[in-house]
């Protein structure tokens, strides 16, 4: 379902996408070259991180904090002098 939002993402338009997964997902190989294949066609990745997650287990793979997110969105739109609201 996601790579049919980001298939018909308007390019021209900053994308932002904040993984989220358990730890051994985020570890095995194929996530990697999908995160790079993302970033390649110039979308922003907004990093996870380590901490426990949904499954029990403690490690990377945690979407990031809403304040990071807010922030990194706040910052996309100020470099790009699109308009916002408060």
């Amino acid at each position: 379902m996601k790579t049919c939002v980001i298939r018909a993402w308007d390019m021209t338009k900053p994308l932002l996408f904040c993984p989220a997964m358990n730890t051994v997902m985020w570890e095995h190989p194929i996530t990697a070259e999908q995160i790079e294949r993302l970033k390649g066609f110039g979308y922003t990745e907004i990093p996870c991180v380590v901490k426990r997650l949904v499954c029990g287990d403690e490690g990377r793979g945690a979407m990031a904090e809403v304040w990071t997110i807010v922030e990194k969105v706040k910052m996309t739109f100020s470099e790009r002098d699109l308009p916002t609201q408060s």
